[in-house]
């Protein structure tokens, strides 16, 4: 194995030495390993958000191809991945860095075929045991614990002044797997594309008393293939960085910075309302307007709401993570009270469209804040690193710059396995919610209480004039 001027290996698989920060080594050949690094990262980020997320839109269907299940069983199975994957993701925050992120990547990225080809076959047994579905369910946490190690590794590829748009760019477009689970599953329940592997329909009655077939199956089948040739490219073409090794114990410092506790109540915000949002809207619009099917359209918010992400990325490294998370919050704030406005409340009907239009703007405004938030952590650690070895010379700044981005990864990881724990918080309110009152509503007041403290935490830590820590 030989090594390059430059410090990567002649194998392409490991390198030797990387420093992004470094202008003309990043303009020579970093911008191009990179860029190769994270259009891989992306689509099996795709992927693990596709398998995180199936439970939303396959609930939908259990009880029409028979499953009797109550309304807050269902809302369980929806809310039961995000709690699994944001456990995981604590644990996944460090991987990186003890194994590798090429190697880490492929492994992930094959565990994804547990729960899709385990939920595949359960969905078409009537007398599979609810305890497996829940169990099931809890296996799609695979897939959300990725995103922590996925951001984490792709941290490490890019400068200080590039990682906004990068970071952006790897969760918007990989978190586009939520929209297109929900979008796709009506599509490919409705044919028998896997033929006699795929096992038998089921007719089922549609809204309006149509009468159809479908292989709710292929809703789990149909991420088999794609994880298997994605985790084959990861294999073949991404790299590990020698220089972002890093044990537990190192990683473990970040427990100790108040910043790292603050970020993760202002991620759960943004990224655990996108997630929460996404699990639980399926569901909540068919409680609330129960003659309407909710897969037709259902995915617009997480479509939205991903791909606005690098948006927000892109945002905050021009105007400042922390002013574009505060207005962020402000808007998200009036979304829920505007969502509340249009429910079915005190014997009235509600209005599907009212409300639908007001949940398109918390996607909107979550998915800007998710790419904001996640813009903020780096800088906020890097400079912390920077400013504790000012006037000590090029070789200390070298070093802190280093260690920065090691905190900085570790923090993103972490602070995405907390936000994550909204995907778990808010299908299971509306759930509490329904069954305690017969509406959300006392759930989406909450929201509203949450989301001003998260408008006084960014003020006060980020945004004032005088703040601790401008970003």
């Amino acid at each position: 194995m030989t090594t390059s001027a430059s410090g990567t290996t002649g194998t392409g698989k490991l390198l030797a030495l990387w420093t992004p920060e470094d202008k003309a080594f990043w303009a020579e050949e970093g911008k191009a390993i990179a860029n190769r690094n994270l259009w891989i990262s992306i689509p099996a980020l795709f992927l693990a958000f596709a398998v995180w997320m199936v439970w939303s839109a396959v609930v939908v269907q259990l009880p029409a191809v028979g499953f009797k299940y109550s309304t807050d069983e269902l809302f369980w199975l929806a809310a039961l991945p995000s709690l699994a994957g944001a456990t995981l993701r604590i644990f996944y925050s460090f991987m990186v860095p003890i194994v590798g992120g090429r190697r880490w990547t492929v492994l992930s990225t094959l565990s994804l075929l547990i729960p899709a080809i385990g939920i595949g076959f359960a969905v078409q047994d009537l007398q599979t045991p609810y305890w497996v579905m829940l169990t099931l369910a809890a296996l799609c946490g695979f897939g959300g614990g990725n995103f922590s190690s996925s951001m984490s590794n792709i941290s490490f590829f890019f400068p200080k002044e590039r990682k906004g748009s990068a970071l952006g760019l790897n969760a918007g477009l990989g978190n586009l797997g939520v929209s297109a689970v929900q979008f796709m599953v009506p599509l490919v329940i409705s044919v028998g594309i896997f033929g006699w592997f795929g096992g038998d329909a089921r007719t089922v009655q549609m809204p309006g008393g149509v009468m159809k077939q479908i292989w709710l199956q292929n809703a789990a089948f149909v991420w088999v293939i794609p994880i298997l040739i994605t985790s084959l490219l990861a294999y073949l073409m991404m790299n590990d960085i020698a220089d972002a090794k890093a044990s537990f114990s190192e990683q473990a410092v970040i427990f100790k910075r108040k910043h790292n506790w603050v970020m993760c109540w202002l991620y759960l915000g943004t990224f655990g309302s996108f997630i929460g949002f996404s699990a639980g809207f399926p569901l909540l619009i068919k409680s609330q307007f129960p003659g309407v099917n909710p897969l037709e359209f259902a995915w617009m918010g997480p479509f939205l709401g991903a791909l606005i992400r690098p948006v927000g990325g892109w945002l905050a490294d021009k105007m400042g993570g922390a002013r574009v998370s505060l207005w962020t919050f402000v808007a998200m704030a009036a979304g829920v009270y505007g969502v509340m406005q249009y429910l079915p409340h005190g014997g009235a009907g509600g209005n599907l469209t009212g409300f639908f239009l007001c949940f398109m703007a918390l996607f909107l405004a979550s998915g800007v804040g998710n790419g904001s938030t996640f813009r903020m952590i780096p800088v906020i650690f890097m400079d912390e690193c920077l400013e504790a070895v000012r006037g000590q010379g090029p070789e200390a700044q070298a070093q802190a710059a280093r260690e920065g981005t090691k905190q900085g990864a570790a923090v993103l990881g972490f602070t995405a396995a907390m936000g994550a724990y909204g995907g778990f918080f808010i299908p299971k309110s509306y759930g509490t919610s329904i069954a305690m009152t017969g509406s959300p509503h006392a759930a989406l007041w909450w929201f509203i209480v949450f989301y001003i403290t998260c408008i006084a935490v960014t003020w006060w830590f980020y945004a004032r004039r005088g703040a601790e820590r401008p970003c």
